[in-house]
């Protein structure tokens, strides 16, 4: 069942394969259908969305009009979808394929914060300190013990 739109879509700009993703999304995303709300603009604060800046910086997250939340896959599936890239979103809903999306998320959310070295879109790499992410476990993609 698709989501209430518009769709928040959580984003990092500071994170240069991040920053490309939400550029790519910008191009076709109508603002009544998708929103982009940056986590590392200065003045993002995560007050009142029950999810800590450290949940949404580790993985993507994205929350319907009716305040569901969708994370991981499902968060870029939609946001995909959303913004007009229904043939690159596609293989995302596929079945199948789910269990092996799944790993390869999570071994990407683990490998993104040791991205910084990559070249920001914007000119400069301005991911610096800010994507190194306190050392904490991470859990299993549809393990339940992790409310992500």
């Amino acid at each position: 069942m698709s989501p209430d739109l518009p769709l928040t879509l959580y984003v990092d700009r500071s994170c240069p394969l991040c920053a490309r993703e939400v550029r790519w999304l910008e191009r076709q995303a109508d603002p009544a259908r998708l929103l982009l709300v940056d986590i590392s603009a200065p003045d993002f604060n995560p007050d009142g969305l029950g999810r800590e800046l450290s949940q949404l910086q580790r993985r993507l997250h994205a929350r319907s009009a009716s305040g569901q939340w969708l994370t991981g896959v499902d968060a870029t599936y939609w946001s995909w979808r959303l913004a007009g890239h229904g043939v690159w979103a596609a293989p995302l809903g596929w079945r199948p394929l789910r269990p092996l999306l799944l790993l390869a998320y999570w071994l990407f959310s683990l490998a993104r914060p040791h991205l910084d070295w990559l070249p920001h879109p914007d000119g400069a790499s301005r991911c610096g300190t800010q994507c190194n992410l306190a050392d904490k476990p991470h859990a299993m993609p549809g393990r339940a013990d992790k409310p992500d």
